[in-house]
């Protein structure tokens, strides 16, 4: 019962992570910058100029907002490039680790066996890291980016400073939601990679180890049986063996005297 209730958290969370990763490509205000606001005694007069991964856009203080989408693939900037690359692999590897686990968990009626089950799901933690490690790394190649031009010493003429927007912060919300909720899927099937050490024992023979535990200060044999009917170990025949052979009655020699009699 704890097992899955572990798993179906850990579905519920990872669910909610990929969802605030996917819905971060499609919000605005990936980065933000505002001038004005001092034109005069009575009016004042403020500009934002802010910028997503499709198009850059300027907002006036009127609330009309023009926009430039950004040139065909080819020829947009190679860091917004990049960061698009980075967070479809990342929903690409989230997916299938969606599905993987999805079929792995214990509550599930379809994947197989409680071991094929097991590694499934296994599996799909094994995404859920990749993919958030794809995803996480999207999103810092764009705050290194914003952040170099924001605390740059001297800037090109006609060049702003930007600040994050809200959709970084939540994108880091969901790598960290996919990320907890993948450790939850490992710790239930942590088995699989560690498996319990089995000692196999055996009656009138030296005790097996597993070579995992082999050396280690464990219960280290079975009772050892009476020696009086002897035992045989690696083919050959004990000594408790020989002793009850020459305990056996050897017939005496008549002698001829005794014959007459």
């Amino acid at each position: 019962m704890r097992k899955r209730l572990i798993q179906v958290f850990g579905f519920l969370i990872t669910s909610l992570g990929w969802l605030f990763v996917l819905c971060t490509m499609a919000m605005d205000f990936w980065r933000i910058s505002q001038l004005g606001g001092q034109g005069g005694s009575f009016i004042i007069k403020v500009a934002w100029y802010w910028s997503n991964l499709w198009k850059d856009c300027f907002t006036d203080s009127t609330a009309v907002t023009n926009c430039r989408d950004f040139p065909v693939l080819w020829s947009v900037t190679p860091y917004v490039q990049g960061v698009r690359g980075l967070l479809m692999c990342g929903l690409t590897f989230g997916f299938f680790a969606v599905v993987l686990c999805f079929l792995g968990m214990e509550c599930t009626f379809i994947g197989g066996g409680e071991q094929a089950k097991d590694k499934m799901l296994l599996a799909g933690a094994v995404f859920h890291f990749a993919g958030g490690i794809s995803d996480i790394a999207g999103y810092c190649l764009y705050i290194n980016r914003v952040a170099r031009n924001a605390f740059a010493e001297s800037l090109s003429p006609g060049a702003l400073r930007y600040d994050l927007g809200p959709p970084i912060f939540l994108g880091l919300v969901g790598c960290f939601l996919i990320y907890l909720g993948a450790i939850m899927y490992a710790v239930t099937v942590y088995r699989v990679v560690f498996p319990e050490s089995k000692v196999i024992y055996a009656y009138g023979t030296r005790t097996y180890m597993s070579p995992r535990t082999r050396g280690r200060p464990l219960y280290s044999g079975y009772y050892q049986p009476s020696g009086q009917y002897g035992y045989y170990m690696d083919s050959k025949r004990s000594s408790s063996s020989r002793i009850s052979k020459l305990s056996l009655t050897s017939p005496a020699k008549i002698s001829e005297r005794d014959a007459f009699v």
